[in-house]
């Protein structure tokens, strides 16, 4: 299929973000892990955790079509600080255009160590994870927050939402805790959101 093909209904209009997201999922079912992209409530619910007044970027993995990233901005997170890792090549075209003074990385954000490298950037007072984390082994899931951690201020938060009853990564562990939002029933299909912040050294 060629790229026209892939970013335009058969009419010739850009396709809305629920059939971007439903078709990327129909590509891509074991890295996409949802059908549709986070709804309003949902959003606000995860940017509602970052501290719009902090300074220092906010990192978010697994942006998508970018709902939590416009939350984040109502929210008044400076478009300038947000830094954006998503695996799709089509959705990070869509967020260079959509956010342009955004960092909008093209990559793995289970390797996002090497990934933001490049950047070097500053410690990050919030990672805002939208990633279908269950998919994955515990061990990268664990991995995946310790590399978090390390790029983020202490006292930080990592955002996680879910819609399993479960925790997405291990509620307690030797290097975190985490606190889970009440559950988000505007959200179809009805989720919640995980904090995880790491123990104070």
């Amino acid at each position: 299929m060629n790229e026209p093909a892939r970013r335009a209904s058969p009419s010739g209009k850009p396709l809305p973000d629920a059939a971007r997201f439903l078709r990327s999922w129909a590509e891509r079912p074991l890295q996409m892990g949802a059908v549709q992209p986070s709804g309003r409530a949902l959003a606000r619910a995860m940017a509602s955790y970052v501290d719009p007044a902090s300074s220092g970027p906010v990192i978010e993995i697994g942006p998508g079509t970018g709902p939590v990233t416009a939350a984040l901005l109502r929210r008044g997170v400076a478009p300038e600080r947000l830094v954006l890792l998503e695996f799709s090549a089509e959705f990070c075209a869509l967020l260079r255009k959509r956010h342009p003074e955004a960092r909008v990385v093209e990559g793995d954000a289970y390797q996002i160590s090497r990934m933001l490298a490049p950047l070097r950037l500053p410690p990050a007072v919030a990672v805002v994870s939208s990633l279908p984390l269950l998919i994955r082994p515990v061990t990268e899931r664990l991995h995946l927050l310790r590399q978090c951690f390390a790029l983020m201020a202490e006292g930080a938060p990592f955002v996680q939402f879910t819609y399993a009853t479960a925790a997405p990564i291990p509620r307690q562990g030797k290097e975190h805790t985490a606190t889970p939002s009440r559950r988000i029933w505007l959200n179809v299909p009805p989720a919640r959101v995980w904090v995880y912040r790491r123990h104070a050294k």
